[in-house]
C-alpha cells in the first residue's frame, strides 16, 4: 500500500493571520506530510487562518481542525475561494495578486505581470510616464486626494539634480491596514513603484519610512530591497524605521524625521515637491498611491481613469473593522455606496445590534449615522458631507456606543499626538479634553442612556454661580475646533473636529442636549 500523497497548502504570513494562529495551523499541515506555501492575505480577516488547497478554503482553521480538512470531513469549507461573494464582488487591481503568490518570490512576481510596469516606463521616458499617471486620475491616497501626476510633474520639473523618493508608509490610523499588507504580502510592487516613480522624475534613491510597529512589514522590505536591488538598478531603495509618532505621518514631520531631526511639522511653503528630504525636489507619495501605479503602466491609463466615480478615479482598498460581521480588505471602484459597504460588504454588526454610527477615515474622521448611508464613496461626496476618506478606513459601532466618549477619545488622541508646534492643536486638544470632561459631567444625574433607549432629561440643577450652562458649553466646544480646523499648520490639528462634530451633530443626546426621546432613538 502506498501512503496517500498529500496536497499543497496554502496559509497566509500576514501579521493578521499570524495573530489569529496561522503558524500553529502551518505546522500542524506540515507534520500531516502536506507541502506548506506561505502566502500573502486574501484579506478575508475573519476567516483567518485560512488555507488554500487547490483553490479550495478552508476557516478560520484550528491545529485540531487539521485532520477533518485533509479527510474531507470539515465543516469549515467556504468553496472556492475566488468564487466568494467577498472577493467576487471586488475589483482587484492594487491587491490582484493577493492570496495568490509567495511575497519574496521574484519568481511568482514575474509570473504575475510584475516589472511590466517599469520596463513600459523605462520605454516611455520621464515625460509619457507622467503623463500616464495624470491622464489615469490617480490621486494621492494617503488621505489628502492630491493628484500624483501634478506632484510629480512639479519635482521633474524642479531645479537639482539629486531628487527623492520618499515612501510614506507610517501608517497609523486605527482600523487600517492595506499599507501593511501591501507591505507584507506584495513588497516587490511597492519598489516597482518606487522605481517607476524614480524614472519619471529622475531620482536616484528612495527610502521607505515605515513605523516600528510593523517589525513584519519591516523585514519583508529589507528583504525585498535586497532581492530587488538589481532589476531596479541604478536606482535604490533604503528602509527606514520611525519610532512611531502619528504626527510623522504628515509629511513634513516624516522628512524631518528621515533626516534625524525632531518629528514636527514644518511650515509650508516650501513644498516638499520642491524642498523636501535634505532641502532636495522630493516626491512624497502614501504606500496605496505608490502600489497602484504598476498597474497603471502595465495596463494604461484609460483602464484605471475608466473605473471610478466623478473626480475619484481608479480603486481602492477600503478596510472594514469594528463591530462589524466580516472584516477584512476590500477593494473596489469609487462610487460604491457606504450603506453597501457597512451592510452588504460587512454585513452588519458582529455583535447582532443595530448600526448606530460608522467612522469613515480612522481616528480623525467624521461619525456617519445610517442616514448617511446612501453617501457615494468618493472624495467629493465626503467632503460634501463634512466627513472625509482619509486611508479608507471603516470602523463600525452599534447603538451601545457612546458618541461623547467617542469625541473625548479623538481630543485625547490629538492631545497625546501633537508635535506641539502650533497653538490650535497643542492647547486646543487639551482645553478640548477639558471641555468634553466637563459636559460630560454636567449630563450627571440629568442623562441616561442604555442600548435599548435613548433619553435626555432637562438640566435639572444648576452649577456654581456665574458657571457657562450645558448650551454655552457645547457652543464654546464648537468654537474651539472650528479654531483647531482652520488655524493648524497641519491635519492632525485641522481634522481632529470632525469626529468631534460630527459626533455633536449627528448624536446630540449622548452630549446631553435636549431632544425628544422618539427622534433621539430613530
Amino acid at each position: 500500500m502506498t501512503d496517500k500523497v498529500q496536497p499543497i497548502v496554502r496559509i497566509s504570513d500576514d501579521a493578521l493571520a499570524l495573530a489569529c494562529g496561522a503558524d500553529e495551523v502551518a505546522a500542524a499541515f506540515a507534520a500531516a506530510g502536506c507541502t506548506v506555501e506561505r502566502v500573502s492575505s486574501w484579506g478575508m480577516h475573519w476567516l483567518e487562518p485560512l488555507a488554500d488547497i487547490g483553490g479550495q478554503g478552508f476557516g478560520p482553521l484550528e491545529p485540531g481542525d487539521v485532520a477533518a480538512v485533509l479527510d474531507g470531513s470539515s465543516a469549515k469549507g467556504i468553496g472556492a475561494i475566488a468564487e466568494h461573494p467577498f472577493i467576487a464582488r471586488q475589483q482587484r487591481f492594487t491587491f490582484a495578486r493577493a492570496g495568490k503568490t509567495r511575497p519574496l518570490s521574484l519568481a511568482d512576481y514575474s509570473a504575475t505581470g510584475g516589472w511590466a510596469g517599469l520596463a513600459r516606463a523605462r520605454e516611455l521616458g520621464p515625460e509619457a510616464t507622467i503623463a500616464e499617471v495624470t491622464q489615469s486620475g490617480l490621486r494621492g491616497r494617503g488621505g489628502a486626494g492630491f493628484p500624483a501626476g501634478i506632484k510629480w510633474s512639479t519635482v521633474a520639473k524642479a531645479a537639482g539634480s539629486t531628487k527623492y523618493i520618499v515612501c510614506n508608509a507610517d501608517e497609523g490610523d486605527s482600523g487600517t491596514f492595506a499599507d501593511r499588507m501591501v507591505m507584507e504580502g506584495d513588497p516587490f510592487m511597492l519598489i516597482e513603484g518606487l522605481a517607476i516613480a524614480a524614472v519619471a522624475v529622475g531620482a536616484g534613491k528612495g527610502y521607505v519610512y515605515i513605523r516600528s510597529e510593523y517589525p513584519h512589514a519591516i523585514a519583508k522590505m529589507q528583504a525585498a530591497a535586497e532581492l530587488a536591488a538589481p532589476l531596479i538598478a541604478p536606482f535604490a531603495v533604503e528602509i527606514r524605521v520611525g519610532a512611531g509618532a502619528y504626527v510623522c505621518g504628515e509629511e513634513t514631520s516624516l522628512l524631518n524625521s528621515l533626516e534625524g531631526k525632531r518629528g514636527e511639522v514644518r511650515a509650508k511653503p516650501p513644498l516638499p515637491a520642491l524642498e523636501g528630504l535634505f532641502g532636495q525636489p522630493t516626491v512624497v507619495n502614501n504606500v496605496l498611491t505608490l502600489a497602484a501605479v504598476p498597474w497603471i503602466l502595465a495596463n494604461g491609463a484609460k483602464a484605471y481613469a475608466d473605473v471610478g466615480f466623478g473626480r475619484s478615479r481608479g480603486t481602492m482598498p477600503i478596510q472594514i473593522s469594528g463591530n462589524v460581521r466580516y472584516g477584512g480588505l476590500f477593494e473596489v471602484g469609487f462610487g460604491i455606496t457606504l450603506g453597501e459597504l457597512v451592510n452588504d460588504i460587512g454585513g452588519g454588526t458582529a455583535s447582532g445590534r443595530p448600526v448606530r454610527a460608522v467612522q469613515v477615515g480612522g481616528p480623525l474622521g467624521a461619525y456617519h449615522p445610517p442616514a448617511d448611508f446612501g453617501l457615494n464613496f468618493d472624495y467629493e461626496a465626503f467632503a460634501e458631507a463634512e466627513g472625509l476618506i482619509g486611508h479608507a478606513g471603516l470602523t463600525v459601532f452599534d447603538d451601545s456606543a457612546d458618541m461623547s466618549a467617542l469625541a473625548r477619545f479623538a481630543m485625547n488622541f490629538c492631545a497625546a499626538e501633537s508635535c506641539g508646534k502650533c497653538t490650535p492643536c497643542r492647547i486646543g486638544s487639551t482645553r478640548g479634553v477639558e471641555l468634553i470632561d466637563r459636559i460630560r459631567a454636567r449630563r450627571g444625574s440629568d442623562f441616561t442612556r442604555s442600548a435599548d433607549k435613548v433619553e435626555a432629561l432637562p438640566q435639572m440643577h444648576n452649577a456654581r454661580k456665574g458657571a457657562r450652562s450645558l448650551a454655552e458649553e457645547i457652543t464654546l466646544l464648537e468654537d474651539l475646533c472650528e479654531t483647531m480646523k482652520f488655524g493648524s499648520l497641519c491635519a492632525l490639528g485641522g481634522f481632529t473636529p470632525y469626529p468631534v462634530l460630527s459626533a455633536l451633530r449627528h448624536f446630540p443626546e449622548d452630549f446631553g442636549a435636549v431632544v425628544p426621546v422618539q427622534d433621539a432613538a430613530e
